[in-house]
């Protein structure tokens, strides 16, 4: 296969970093040896990539008391970087919660908010629910030790 076809795979997919991280100084867990994007994290596995995002968003929720969407999506995609307000509708569209309803603190209730944060940030979300499971089960052990 040709460079174009390897393009035409989103970055975030491309790098298993599937909530586009960017780099930031964490060492995350299940990072690549080489780190040849210049802004973006990149992951030996997609499992550790959404393991990241969902220690993002469960560091939302315990140290800065962000529970719902609106809070959530405001701090994640700020407007210096995205159109946060259309970022905001399209997870709540996807998710079924309102835009100020508290998310339950469990792996089902942030199911759907992992999967609309991965479409929103590649435009398609290849993952299946196993994986994805995965990667937050790691996350929420993580965060319990």
């Amino acid at each position: 296969m040709g460079g174009g076809v390897e393009k035409s795979i989103p970055r975030g997919i491309r790098n298993n970093n599937p909530g586009n991280i960017k780099k930031n100084g964490v060492d995350w867990d299940g990072l690549s040896k080489e780190q040849t994007d210049n802004t973006f994290f990149q992951f030996d596995d997609p499992v550790y990539g959404i393991r990241a995002l969902s220690k993002i968003l469960l560091t939302y929720r315990h140290k800065h008391g962000l529970v719902n969407i609106w809070a959530i999506i405001a701090r994640y995609a700020p407007p210096s970087e995205n159109d946060t307000e259309a970022y905001k509708n399209f997870v709540k569209e996807r998710t079924d919660l309102g835009m100020l309803e508290e998310i339950e603190n469990t792996i089902e209730a942030y199911l759907p908010v992992v999967k609309a944060i991965i479409l929103m940030e590649n435009g398609e979300q290849p993952y299946d629910d196993e994986t994805i499971l995965k990667g937050m089960n790691l996350a929420w052990e993580s965060y319990r030790k």
